[in-house]
């Protein structure tokens, strides 16, 4: 049971870490976008901000609450 916590804690720091990683290149799209006024790459800078920081890091938080 030990092993199976810790991967699940690994997958969790994983996932967490990389919505975070996600969420930044986002807005670094999202800034380039706005400053050069290029809307679809602005678009697609919010969705990567949305989808890193509301659904990736919000799936790793609650899968870490899952008790064996």
């Amino acid at each position: 049971m030990d092993l199976l916590n810790t991967i699940l804690s690994l997958f969790t720091k994983f996932a967490i870490i990389g919505g975070g990683l996600w969420l930044v290149w986002g807005a670094i799209v999202t800034g380039g976008a706005l400053k050069d006024h290029n809307g679809p790459q602005i678009q697609t800078g919010v969705w990567q901000i949305v989808g890193g920081g509301l659904i990736i890091i919000a799936a790793a938080a609650l899968f870490q609450q899952i008790a064996l």
